[in-house]
């Protein structure tokens, strides 16, 4: 079917290591600039994104394209989730999990050719106190290391380098997380050096590590380990890198539809999709079905997956 148009392009500017003029230069010879089908927008940062994307609802675009990482379509997602508009995926990002998740081709001009064949199937949105998220959302270590890492690249240190000086500063200190959840009308107190929810289930070993086989099962998957310390966690890597993972006993893994959390902490930094924000508890995680329209390649729209 033909793309949903008038189509809004929503691109971050401080995604990726893409060209983003070059971006813009070859989006224009699909849609001209003076061609009211197409929008082309270049966001200067992440509230911008979201900004450009409301403005394209109240406009009634109908199919709001994000350009950028994981952290920008999530942001563009959390606007278009529940109605009946559709989002378009440019990776323009380092990781790109969603689009690798719904097999969309990762270079450019096959991805751009995804979008143009216009096939759409509904996905799934994970959401937490009102925040829409589309890969996952935990609490502990990688918040916190997520924190370290954009301060120190205010300081002027690249991405990975400050990732790596993060990760080594936080399990240094190694802080753990009390909580309380609540998992099918199931309660259990846990004290962790992490929690991790999943939108649908996650492949946890072998090298497939972090893909999911679907993104439409309509569930949260639940990762938690209980009273691991550094060589524990070290333990628990190996195992998910060569297999054996879910069955260690520190490690706990589930499928379900809501997870409630539940601490003494009056706020807690929470990540969802590489971002993160300061939530009060307690966390109230759901999955909301199919309620996200996406374009996808033909032969997954076509085998239903």
């Amino acid at each position: 079917m033909p793309l949903a148009e008038p189509i809004q392009v929503v691109i971050n500017a401080g995604a990726g290591a893409y060209d983003k003029n070059e971006v813009v230069r070859r989006l224009a010879e699909i849609y001209p600039p003076d061609d009211r089908r197409c929008r082309i927008s270049v966001a200067k940062n992440g509230p911008d994104v979201v900004e450009l994307t409301i403005r394209a609802v109240k406009d009634n675009y109908q199919t709001i394209i994000a350009g950028g990482g994981d952290g920008t379509v999530s942001s563009v997602a959390g606007v278009l989730a529940g109605t009946d508009r559709i989002l378009g995926v440019l990776p323009l990002g380092t990781l790109n999990h969603f689009a690798k998740d719904l097999h969309i081709p990762l270079d450019l001009e096959n991805a751009m050719k995804t979008i143009v064949a216009g096939r759409t199937m509904q996905v799934d949105v994970g959401e937490v106190n009102g925040r829409f998220f589309l890969n996952n959302s935990s609490l502990g270590l990688y918040p916190r290391i997520v924190r370290e890492r954009e301060k120190q690249q205010r300081l002027g240190w690249g991405k990975w380098p400050a990732f790596v000086w993060a990760a080594v500063a936080l399990l240094r200190r190694y802080p753990l997380l009390d909580a309380r959840l609540s998992v099918d009308e199931v309660e259990f107190a846990l004290r962790t050096p992490f929690v991790f929810v999943g939108n649908n289930e996650y492949q946890m070993e072998s090298f497939n590590i972090g893909a999911r086989p679907c993104l439409d099962r309509g569930e949260l998957s639940l990762y938690i380990t209980n009273r691991t310390g550094r060589l524990g966690l070290m333990r628990l890597a190996l195992r998910a890198l060569f297999g054996g993972l879910r069955k260690e006993s520190d490690f706990t893994a589930m499928c379900t539809k809501e997870v409630w959390i539940k601490t003494r902490h009056r706020r807690l930094r929470v990540a969802f999709d590489g971002e993160t924000t300061v939530i009060e508890p307690p966390l109230h995680y759901r999955v909301l079905p199919g309620s996200l329209r996406v374009i996808a390649p033909v032969h997954l729209h076509e085998s239903g997956k």
